[in-house]
Order: structure tokens, then sequence, then C-alpha cells
């Protein structure tokens, strides 16, 4: 593989997953719209129906999981084509435990499809703890492209 590509594929992993930040918060969003149409007087509830909320969240969450889960392979993946090697570090790890909270959130849908008010608490729990962590990867994420950024081939 020529060297600019490997070393250009080092920034697909960041880039895609500052787009998923974006797209968590925007299905975070559509998820608290959703809830207030569901909570909301007969009344109010008419006119944000209109929104689809429920809908458009459980699709934006879909694209979600979809891109974290490829972003996390894809991120490992270029990590080891251009170094032979995972490093096992806390960046790797976070992002492996936010993967399977998302998995773990997404399988509860049926459940709270059929007005399971357990299960949706924990979806949001759980969901909102990959928030949490993901803010945290971006910082550390930050870091490690810096150290990239530095190592560059001249």
């Amino acid at each position: 593989m020529p060297d600019a590509l490997a070393f250009n594929l080092n920034f697909l992993h960041p880039l895609a997953m500052w787009g998923l930040l974006a797209l968590s918060g925007y299905a975070m969003l559509l998820g608290i719209k959703a809830k207030k149409t569901r909570t909301a007087d007969a009344e109010t509830r008419k006119d944000l129906i209109k929104g689809q909320f429920a809908k458009r969240h459980y699709l934006f969450g879909s694209a979600v999981l979809a891109v974290m889960v490829l972003g996390t392979f894809g991120g490992m993946a270029v990590t080891y084509l251009n170094n032979g090697k995972l490093f096992v570090g806390p960046h790797l790890l976070v992002g492996i435990a936010m993967t399977v909270l998302l998995v773990l959130a997404a399988a509860l849908s049926p459940l709270m499809q059929q007005g399971n008010l357990i299960a949706r608490k924990v979806h949001v729990g759980l969901n909102m703890s990959v928030m949490t962590l993901f803010l945290w990867q971006a910082v550390t994420g930050l870091q490690i492209l810096n150290k990239i950024w530095e190592n560059r081939p001249a």
C-alpha cells in the first residue's frame, strides 16, 4: 500500500466518528421529542405527531448503530494495517464498550414497541452512557490524531 494512502486512511475513522457524534446528538433530540409526543396532552400531541419523531428516531438510531459498528471495526482495521498490531488501551476498549452498549440499546426496541417502560428506561440509560463516553472518546481521539500528525512521513 502506498505510504500516502496508508497515512490518509488514519483520518477516515476520526471523520466518521465526528459525523457520528453529530448524528447521535440528532437521534437523541428526536428521542426526546418522541417522549414528549408520547407524554403530551391530547391537544399538544396532535401537533407533535406530525413530526413523526418516534419513526425518525428509530431510523436515525439504526443509522447510528450501523456507522458505529463500521467505524469501530474500520478504525481497528486501519490501525492494524498501518501498524501490524492494535494498541490495546482506553480508547480502543471504550470504543468497543460503546458499540456493545449501542447494540444492547437497539436490542430493546421490540420490548419498547410493546410499551415496556423498564426497557425504555434502560435504553435511555445505555444511550446516555454512550453519549458521555463518546465525548471522552472525542478528546482521546484528538490526542491520538495529534500523535499521528506529529509522526507523519516527511
